[in-house]
């Protein structure tokens, strides 16, 4: 996984969680608001760039942020779903 550090971009109802790859490459995390939820709607990684654990860096990237903020995520990215699968102890934070 990268060093890099992820941004958060957006305001309060729509955003992005990014990370630079470097050479113009870029992996993200959409979410759009709704109450207080944030709906994860989309992660994507550039095919040269997968499986070095960059989307599962903006997930717990976005989990982060929902224990200090205190919002629920919905995950309607299908990765984000398989990854709260796969971390039973962030259960708390997802609806």
């Amino acid at each position: 996984m990268s060093d890099r550090e992820i941004r958060r971009e957006g305001g309060p109802d729509r955003g992005r969680y990014a990370l630079d790859l470097g050479g113009g490459a870029e992996a993200e995390l959409t979410w759009v608001a709704r109450g207080d939820t944030r709906i994860a709607t989309h992660t994507g990684v550039p095919r040269e760039h997968e499986g070095r654990g960059h989307a599962a860096a903006l997930v717990a990237a976005m989990v982060e942020d929902a224990k200090a903020e205190g919002f629920r995520i919905v995950p309607a990215c299908s990765y984000v779903a398989l990854w709260a699968r796969r971390h039973p102890e962030a259960a708390a934070q997802f609806a």
